[in-house]
């Protein structure tokens, strides 16, 4: 059997403030779209007590179950695995290493918001994951 050379899946970490909106909706978006070919995490430099319940109700409407995820703290270690960092208003409490790919998405944010006004959030996070399996799969 001939060798096979097989590369190591992409890994992508979202992160905004409270991960409980904007990168949840992403890395679940991540998730359903690229399935297991694409590693994903999310945290929040001070991560709420809950998902943002609005954000599992409009991420429900397109059949995405999040109603189990909590928030997690952002450490070093999962920005130190992942390949691509995107930030989504965390400002300057990313840590910052060599060799990794960072992108800052301007996205409103969802809390203190009902589920009307995080449709439009939503929607723009789904055009911008999509654009990023196929980048991502793309370079493999």
């Amino acid at each position: 059997m001939p060798d096979q050379v097989r590369f190591a899946k992409p890994s992508v970490l979202f992160v905004c403030v409270h991960n409980a909106g904007r990168s949840q909706m992403a890395a679940a978006y991540l998730t359903h779209l690229a399935g297991d070919r694409i590693d994903v995490r999310s945290a929040g430099s001070a991560p709420a007590d809950q998902v943002n319940p609005a954000v599992v109700e409009a991420m429900a409407e397109e059949g995405i179950d999040i109603s189990a995820e909590t928030p997690k703290v952002l450490t070093v270690d999962a920005v130190r695995a992942s390949d691509v960092v995107i930030t989504m208003g965390c400002g300057d409490t990313c840590p910052v290493f060599p060799g990794k790919r960072y992108l800052d998405w301007t996205l409103d944010d969802p809390a203190g918001q009902g589920v009307d006004a995080v449709r439009p959030i939503r929607d723009e996070i789904r055009k911008r994951i999509e654009n990023l399996v196929s980048g991502l799969l793309s370079e493999k």
